[in-house]
């Protein structure tokens, strides 16, 4: 584990309080106890954890930020990042089932009604139900605004028509937050949110899609044909859809970052086990300079990836506005690269034996590819700094 909190320089602190190494250690007891056990059987059937999700339910470890008035802890995004790197550590397919509501409840804790807070949010906190974000669509994944879904008022209903997919835990969710047009002509601001019972007629799961990795964690996509719902399941005004979508990824990004940092730290501690272990020319490899400088950058990098996660969080936890956002996406394209780049080399330390399903390595290297891709891919995080950098706004 990382030992940046032991030291302060210049008024700048980077100690963890006792009651965030209470909260990581817990998580980490718990993704040794009860996910890492199963990593390997449940990626292998691509089987949806709901037992590890359950127990996770009941230690107080899902729905963090769901404030405090409506049941929840009311943590800010630094403490659910501590326990994140845990459960990610653990199994990111798995780590990502139980952490999502976090995304799924997200526009309502941040751009709901108290009425809608009290109705969605606080049923999540009394049994271990799932909700999700449907946001991606089939044509529209990083280009948000060219959505297809959309949501005609009819009296004091809504009818919602389209199609969604990549959508976390929606194969078994309770609700989904569904992004959808209610003007088709205006672009980004004619998107707006609203809160969809899956069990609503004319939504359909079409499909549990068969992923290279994180396999453990559903991936759905689902339809949505005639689908009435009631206004008041709108999220705030019509065309704050795109608003509340980019503030929930805001607020989420350093989680997958920090995603991204557990499964590369699982990687580098197997690639150090290894190298002390396995001998050839009658030294363990650790002592050949080629294995040990590839595991320093390891080491580096995580440190460094886990630092820019950090900084990210705590800036949004202080509202640092668009700052934050330009941090965070330093943080998810840093760290996704990172856990892209260890997961690979610790294939390599592992040699041939990497490449095979027994060891714990090859099942890293494939989870690690989905943090290039999914809330942002990297090169749209590039794309984002630059702009800062060449067109920069102030908050």
């Amino acid at each position: 584990m990382a030992t940046i909190e032991q030291g302060t320089a210049a008024g700048v602190s980077f100690a963890l309080t006792d009651e965030q190494k209470a909260l990581r250690e817990l998580a980490r007891d718990f993704a040794a106890r009860e996910i890492r056990p199963k990593e390997h059987e449940y990626d292998e059937r691509m089987q949806h954890p709901a037992d590890v999700i359950a127990k996770a339910h009941e230690v107080g470890l899902m729905n963090l930020h769901i404030p405090e008035e409506h049941g929840g802890l009311g943590l800010g995004c630094f403490d659910g990042m501590l326990v994140g790197e845990e459960l990610y550590w653990g199994c990111s397919g798995m780590g990502t089932s139980v952490s999502a509501n976090g995304l799924g409840s997200g526009p309502v804790v941040l751009a709901g009604s108290e009425e809608q807070k009290a109705k969605w949010l606080r049923p999540l906190i009394e049994e271990p139900l799932l909700c999700s974000f449907g946001l991606s669509e089939p044509g529209a994944g990083s280009d948000v605004a060219s959505l297809k879904t959309t949501a005609v008022r009819e009296g004091d209903e809504y009818v919602l028509n389209g199609s969604k997919t990549f959508i976390t835990n929606a194969g078994y969710a309770a609700w989904t937050v569904v992004f959808a047009k209610t003007d088709p002509r205006a672009g980004a601001k004619g998107m707006s949110a609203f809160i969809v019972p899956m069990d609503t007629p004319g939504v359909s799961i079409e499909q549990h899609l068969d992923k290279m990795g994180q396999r453990s964690t559903d991936t759905s996509a689902f339809a949505l044909q005639d689908v009435r719902i009631p206004a008041e399941n709108r999220i705030g005004e019509e065309g704050d859809g795109f608003r509340i979508a980019m503030a929930t990824l805001d607020f989420t990004r350093p989680g997958t970052a920090i995603g991204a940092v557990g499964v590369a730290q699982a990687a580098y501690e197997h690639s150090v086990a290894y190298a002390k272990e396995r001998v050839t020319f009658d030294v363990p490899i650790a002592m050949h300079q080629g294995v040990n400088f590839m595991i320093a950058d390891m080491a580096t990098e995580i440190e460094a990836s886990r630092l820019l996660t950090w900084q990210a969080a705590w800036m949004l936890d202080q509202g640092y506005g668009r700052k934050a956002t330009l941090y965070s996406s330093f943080a998810k394209r840093f760290a996704a690269d990172t856990a892209m780049k260890v997961t690979t080399d610790a294939v390599q330390v592992f040699g041939g034996y990497g490449y095979i399903k027994e060891y714990p390595v090859e099942k890293l290297m494939r989870d690690a590819k989905l943090f290039q891709i999914y809330e942002g891919t990297s090169q749209i995080q590039r794309l984002v700094i630059a702009k800062e950098i060449f067109l920069p706004k102030s908050d």
